[in-house]
């Protein structure tokens, strides 16, 4: 399946605005969030190495983003990082990666519906209302009345994060980096 990747040049790429230094090191909040699988995820107790990118919405088919998505730095490409990781998820799991998760504040219902439509091989986790990225004091932003995730990669091992992709730009590129 392949989708139409964004002209990157044409959107605003995301400063670095500190606001995911203090992730590197911490231990994960013990917070059972919904995944699309229908089971509940409790990212600090997952033993090996996980890594969850988190994102701030995925959009439907046929359906308008927000007024201004695209001129809010680093909003756009929520479904070119999906499928970046879709496809190199084999490669992450031969690195040793042994769980890998998206992650947005949307509710499991929609999440499900793009994991489905994109074919994704992992879980989707909500955090519909903040409890984690409250307790990790995770980076968000607000637009048209909902308040989202900002984009960032965490590797964690044994449910301390060991390192944090911040600011991730261009999306697509970001699986590739995770990798290396």
């Amino acid at each position: 399946m392949s989708i139409e990747t964004p002209d990157w040049s044409t959107i605003p790429a995301p400063l670095d605005d500190g606001a995911a230094r203090h992730l590197e090191g911490m231990r994960i909040a013990p917070i059972p969030l919904p995944a699309t699988d229908g089971t509940a995820v409790d990212l600090s107790s997952i033993p090996g190495t996980v890594v969850v990118y988190t994102y701030p919405r995925t959009g439907k088919p046929g359906v308008e983003n927000p007024d201004g998505w695209d001129l809010i730095p680093g909003a756009r490409g929520c479904t070119p990082q999906s499928c970046s990781f879709r496809d190199q998820f084999a490669q992450l799991k031969a690195l040793g990666v042994h769980r890998l998760f998206g992650l947005s504040t949307q509710e499991t219902v929609y999440q499900r519906e793009a994991a489905e439509r994109l074919h994704l091989p992992f879980p989707i986790l909500s955090d519909e209302h903040l409890e984690l990225a409250q307790a990790m004091k995770l980076p968000t932003f607000e637009t048209n009345g909902m308040k989202l995730l900002k984009r960032l990669t965490l590797v964690i091992n044994n449910g301390i994060i060991e390192h944090v992709f911040y600011p991730v730009f261009p999306p697509d590129q970001n699986a590739g980096e995770v990798a290396a």
